[in-house]
């Protein structure tokens, strides 16, 4: 018994229509989304620009302590020059350019200041809280992101440089001498 490939008259137009049918549904949709809706853009825009408000200030705090931390590393260096000087001249350098440093900047664009305790009167020697001179022999500091300073720790202005203390036991932030 043979079977039969063919289909009915009246049912071959139904199956004819189906797959047109189908063949414009499919293009429809490849038609009618070819690129974003406003609202999918918008909800994308709305999801950068949050975690851009995030993290921009964490990325601005990371540059400043970056920045605080280079002072410090700059600070010590210095701090070992002069006392190499010292050594081999039996005498502090009286400013930077001694030690050839006198072009050498802190990361805010400021030249490190030095004070030889030999050269500038007791009453212009930085101090701290209790107006007692933080260091014995020579002062060494960058002046911070604001770019003034003051003799005494506790004046606003030099609450953020960047302070050798102690003779050198100390080196960072004045606010946490």
């Amino acid at each position: 018994m043979r079977l039969s490939t063919r289909i009915p008259v009246g049912h071959a137009l139904t199956f004819r229509k189906i797959i047109l049918q189908f063949c414009v549904s499919r293009r429809k949709l490849h038609t009618d989304h070819t690129g974003f809706t406003l609202t999918e853009l918008m909800i994308v825009i709305a999801i950068v620009a949050t975690l851009a408000a995030i993290a921009v200030p964490l990325f601005s705090e990371y540059v400043s302590r970056a920045k605080v931390a280079r002072a410090i590393v700059e600070i010590r260096i210095l701090q070992r020059e002069i006392d190499l000087f010292e050594q081999e001249n039996n005498r502090l350098p009286v400013d930077l350019s001694e030690i050839d440093r006198e072009v050498l900047d802190d990361p805010w664009g400021s030249p490190y200041r030095y004070q030889s305790f030999a050269l500038v009167p007791k009453g212009k020697w930085r101090k701290d809280k209790f107006l007692v001179p933080i260091n014995s022999t020579y002062d060494l500091w960058s002046m911070g992101p604001d770019g003034e300073s003051a003799g005494p720790l506790t004046a606003k202005k030099s609450r953020d440089d960047i302070i050798r203390a102690n003779d050198g036991s100390f080196i960072g932030r004045a606010s946490q001498y």
